[in-house]
């Protein structure tokens, strides 16, 4: 077991506190590409434990101090629909932390972060980055706001005003730390903060989320996740062996049964071919008992000189 303790329990049991903030925000500063201070954490019914105790995601929930939202998620097993999920996560801090009578123009900013453990979607990069804009379907130009609208929703760009969603994909990364954020990434993935690595956070977490500072109650809970997280791992990966076993078995069968019905298609085919090749030589042979005159059996039997003459 790591001595440093996997960012997803951490979120869930450590960095919810104030004196941890630090992590939070260095890790948030690297990935949003400026500084920034967790004001409080919030409860949202979106990041509450489920009634299951599944451990396969674990939510938090932060506003700055510039009253932006941020919603962390990690995501240990595959999900496919996914990609729904981060719509209505998004969708429900929106509407959750808009009072009822309060103008649109209150409704909070919010940064949808995803950290996944699992491949989701199709694509080569590490670190994808949505926002919403607009694109005239005619002169091709982008909408931007009018200075009226800058001034009322105190932002520069249209993208501003819409959720915005990270998706880090941590098993494609490719352990090769080229900036800042790969550093914090490297981390996520290896639970592992090299010396030389310099990202906002990192020194902080290397030194409180070790599990040496961990009481013996919260290091058993800690082993005790790690162990269903290896249980459920084993669960996904025999499932999809057996499948695979019973996929081969299924195309074996198959294979038999259309290999049968092809060679007797092709059994069928090869002997008709084989009788009408009879049947000529056959003919072939009256005529020529007849009397008639090799030109004309081969005009009508449709045989070449060679095969007339083993007749």
């Amino acid at each position: 077991m790591s001595n440093l303790i996997r960012f997803d329990w951490a979120m869930k049991k450590l960095l919810r506190s104030k004196a941890n903030f630090g992590i939070l925000e260095g890790f948030l500063s690297e990935l949003l590409k400026h500084d920034l201070k967790i004001l409080k954490i919030l409860e949202s019914e979106s990041n509450k434990d489920g009634k299951d105790g599944k451990q396969n995601k674990v939510d938090i929930l932060v506003e700055l101090e510039s009253k932006e939202i941020v919603l962390i998620e990690v995501q240990v097993n595959t999900q496919h629909d996914y990609f729904y999920r981060m719509l209505f996560g998004s969708s429900r801090i929106v509407t959750e932390y808009l009072k009822e009578g309060e103008p649109y123009a209150n409704i909070k900013k919010v940064y949808s972060v995803n950290i996944l453990y699992f491949d989701l979607g199709h694509g080569e990069d590490y670190v994808y980055h949505g926002t919403t804009s607009f694109k005239g379907i005619h002169k091709n130009d982008k909408l931007d706001l009018n200075e009226k609208q800058k001034k009322l929703y105190q932002k520069k760009y249209v993208h501003e005003v819409y959720p915005e969603y990270y998706l880090i994909k941590v098993n494609q990364f490719d352990d090769m730390a080229k900036d800042r954020l790969d550093e914090w990434i490297y981390f996520l993935k290896n639970e592992e903060i090299r010396d030389n690595f310099k990202a906002k956070g990192l020194l902080e977490a290397k030194e409180k989320l070790t599990t040496l500072k961990l009481p013996t109650k919260e290091k058993q809970e800690y082993k005790k996740y790690l162990d269903n997280l290896h249980y459920q791992e084993s669960m996904v990966d025999s499932n999809y062996r057996s499948g695979q076993i019973d996929g081969e078995k299924i195309g074996i069968e198959k294979g038999k049964i259309e290999g049968e019905q092809i060679g007797i298609e092709k059994g069928k085919i090869e002997g008709e071919q084989i009788g009408i090749e009879k049947g000529k030589i056959e003919i072939a042979k009256n005529m020529k008992a007849a009397g008639m005159s090799n030109e004309v059996i081969q005009e009508i039997t449709r045989l070449s000189v060679d095969e007339l003459a083993k007749i």
